[in-house]
């Protein structure tokens, strides 16, 4: 089944960002022509701090352009929601948005194979990006937050290209109903052992094994605004 259309793939270098020692490769540009895609990210691709970006689990960053007409709605006219790569996407399609693939679901594009492993959990580089205090969190609660590839097989991506649905293992977990229970129904507790069941990255098995042994959500101050918990 084909799902959408590259519209544009983007990489980014590594520079000093807006805080002291922070490093950021936020800000992505589109690349002509074909560009190879491994275990790793695509090549020429960088992250500022490897700790919470980038990775097997983090490979590629996609994100549906069509949220931008909202964000325009939202937020005015801004420079950075002109062209594709304001939320430091590597992948911007048209026609495919959270509500269109489920976790786990693998794509063939061309060569390579990619399968969704996470959603995008909005850090406070975004509000420092677009001047807005509380970016991260409106990202986090509109559930226009993009998600992560892992590449099961590497290969060459292009602009143009086709993504296409390969295999859909979890058809009842929609990115949408998946962000859903992470901020949102957060202690719901049928929803989290239905979760728990999934194949999830260490990070968000963590995550979900917390909420239910111990019945309460983590705290979201450091990620979305950059701020030691006071607790």
């Amino acid at each position: 089944m084909k799902l959408a259309r590259i519209e544009r793939l983007l990489v980014g270098k590594a520079v000093p960002y807006t805080r002291p020692g922070s490093f950021s490769a936020i800000a992505k540009q589109p690349v002509a022509g074909p560009v190879h895609v491994d275990i790793e990210g695509l090549e020429g691709d960088e992250q500022g701090d490897r700790k919470v970006h980038g990775g097997p689990n983090k490979a590629v960053h996609h994100y549906a352009y069509e949220h931008y007409a909202r964000w325009r709605e939202q937020l005015g006219a801004l420079p950075l929601l002109e062209q594709p790569g304001a939320f430091g996407e590597n992948i911007s399609t048209r026609g495919l948005c959270e509500a269109d693939l489920c976790l786990g679901d693998v794509l063939r594009c061309g060569e390579a194979r990619l399968e969704v492993v996470q959603t995008r959990q909005p850090c406070w580089k975004l509000n420092d990006r677009f001047g807005v205090a509380d970016m991260a969190l409106r990202v986090q609660q509109s559930g226009m937050t993009g998600w992560y590839y892992r590449v099961l097989e590497p290969g060459a991506l292009e602009a143009g290209q086709m993504l296409s649905l390969e295999h859909r293992p979890f058809p009842r977990w929609s990115l949408t109903r998946v962000l859903e229970v992470l901020y949102q129904r957060t202690l719901d507790q049928a929803a989290l052992h239905e979760l728990s069941e999934l194949p999830l990255v260490p990070s968000w098995r963590k995550l979900v094994d917390r909420r239910l042994q111990e019945r309460r959500v983590e705290d979201w101050s450091k990620r979305l605004y950059g701020l030691d918990s006071e607790t």
